[in-house]
């Protein structure tokens, strides 16, 4: 994978992370429906797994040469 790519991935990441947090607190605060709260937190917590292995695969994958 290329410098470029993981630099867009690890903005996915951090986007994810960011759209998680909202989806959390959206659920835990405004939601009274069970149902829908579970949808939210399930969505929420499936980004913040695909965030995770995003950040570990980008941090530990090493530099890619170059210059």
């Amino acid at each position: 994978m290329s410098s470029l790519d993981k630099m867009w991935l690890s903005f996915y990441a951090m986007g994810a992370m960011f759209v998680c947090m909202f989806l959390i607190s959206f659920s835990r605060n405004k939601l009274k429906n069970k149902v829908l709260k579970f949808v939210f937190s399930l969505v929420a917590w499936l980004l913040l797994i695909f965030a995770f292995f995003g950040m570990v695969y980008v941090v530990f994958s090493g530099p890619t040469g170059g210059a």
